[in-house]
C-alpha cells in the first residue's frame, strides 16, 4: 500500500535524516526453520525477539547459495523514516548480491506506529523513536547475526553493515560496538555520533559523503534541514575519518585520486589489512550514489559512482583477520 504524499511528510516531519518509503506489505515467503543446506535462494521476511521486543527484517539469498560454501553477509541499514524493502530498491544491493555471491538481511528500526513506518535507529545522538526509547539496536543486530550463523553458511570473517543517513549512523556504531563481529563498514551520508568509541578490533571503513548534504552536513554542524525535535550537533565527516585511522593504524596521509566530482582518498596500512577510504561527492547532496532517491521527490544520487559496487568490493578485500 502507498500512502499519500501529504500523509507521508506530515509523519516524516518528525525525525531528522529522513528516508521516506512505503511501508513492507506481509507477503507469503517460504519457511525460515529448515535447516542451513535446505534453506532455498530468495526472500524472506522474518521476525525474531530480541531485548524483549519483536523484530523483524527482509532476508535475501542469492541463486548461488548451497548451504556448502561459507558466504559473506552484508547487513543493510535503512535511513530514518525508512524500511527495509525500500532500502532493498533503493541501493540495489539484492541485485549485487546474485551476481557478487553474497547474503543480504536489511533489518527494520523501530517506530511509534509499531509498524514499517518512520522506523529509526539509536544511533547514539539521532534519531527519534529508537532514541527516546533507548532502543537496544546494537544488541538486536548482535543477535541477528548470531541467528543467522546458527541458520546459514555465513563466512564469519566476512560479515559487514552499510547503511545511508541514520543508517550510516548506525553503521558507525556497530564498528564500534560489534567490532568483534563486523570487518567492514560503509556509512553513506551519516555522521559518527557516539560520544564514546572503544572497538575491540580494527575495523576496515569506506565512507560516503556529499559536499551539499544539507541533512548530515559534510563539515558537521547543525543541519540546514532540520526535522527531527532532537538538537543535534554533527561532527564533520573529518572526524570520523580521523578517528578510524588513528584507530586501525592507517597511515596518517591518503593517496588522492580525482575523477570528475569524486575525489577518493585512499589512507592504507592498518592493522590487520584495514584501510580507510573517504569517496567525497562535490556537490553531492544526501543520497546513495548509483542508486535510487531516498524519498519521493529527495535528492537526486551521482551517477559518477556506484557506492554498493564499491563497498562491495571494499568489503571483498576486507575480511576480519585474527
Amino acid at each position: 500500500m502507498i500512502y499519500p504524499v501529504i500523509a507521508c511528510i506530515m509523519l516524516t516531519a518528525l525525525f531528522s535524516a529522513c528516508q521516506q518509503a512505503p511501508p513492507i506489505t506481509t507477503t507469503a515467503s517460504p519457511s525460515s526453520t529448515a535447516p542451513a543446506v535446505a534453506v532455498k535462494p530468495g526472500d524472506y521476511e522474518e521476525t525474531m525477539v530480541a531485548g524483549g521486543k519483536t523484530r523483524n527484517y527482509l532476508l535475501h539469498i542469492p541463486p548461488g547459495y548451497d548451504g556448502q560454501k561459507k558466504m559473506s553477509l552484508v547487513i543493510v541499514l535503512h535511513g530514518g523514516g525508512g524500511n527495509a524493502r525500500f532500502t532493498a530498491e533503493m541501493t540495489g544491493m539484492s541485485v549485487k548480491a546474485d551476481t557478487a555471491g553474497f547474503i543480504a538481511v536489511y533489518p527494520n528500526g523501530t517506530g511509534p506506529l509499531g509498524d514499517e513506518r518512520i522506523l529509526t535507529w539509536n544511533a547514539g545522538n539521532c534519531c527519534g523513536y529508537a532514541l527516546d526509547n533507548n532502543i537496544d539496536d546494537v544488541g538486536f543486530i548482535r543477535e541477528l547475526i548470531n541467528k543467522l550463523e546458527s541458520k546459514l553458511a555465513i563466512d564469519t570473517a566476512r560479515i559487514y553493515a552499510t547503511g545511508i543517513s541514520n543508517g550510516g549512523m548506525m553503521s558507525y556504531r556497530l564498528a564500534c560496538e560489534l567490532a568483534d563481529k563486523i570487518a567492514a563498514i560503509a556509512p553513506v551520508a551519516g555522521a559518527m555520533g557516539m560520544a564514546d568509541c572503544n572497538p575491540a578490533n580494527p575495523v576496515a571503513v569506506i565512507i560516503f559523503h556529499g559536499t551539499a548534504d544539507e541533512h548530515v552536513l559534510f563539515e558537521g554542524g547543525v543541519p540546514r534541514q532540520q526535522l527531527d525535535t532532537h538538537p543535534r550537533i554533527d561532527k564533520p565527516v573529518s572526524y570520523a575519518v580521523d578517528f578510524w585511522v588513528k584507530a586501525d593504524g592507517c597511515s596518517a596521509t591518503s593517496a588522492k585520486e580525482t575523477k570528475g566530482n569524486i575525489v577518493k582518498s585512499v589512507y592504507s596500512g592498518g592493522k590487520n589489512g584495514t584501510e580507510v577510504i573517504l569517496y567525497t561527492i562535490i556537490g553531492g547532496k544526501h543520497a546513495w550514489p548509483g542508486g535510487k532517491s531516498a524519498w519521493l521527490g529527495g535528492d537526486v544520487p551521482t551517477k559518477e559512482i556506484s557506492a554498493t559496487d564499491l563497498m562491495w568490493d571494499f568489503f571483498a578485500s576486507h575480511p576480519k583477520q585474527k
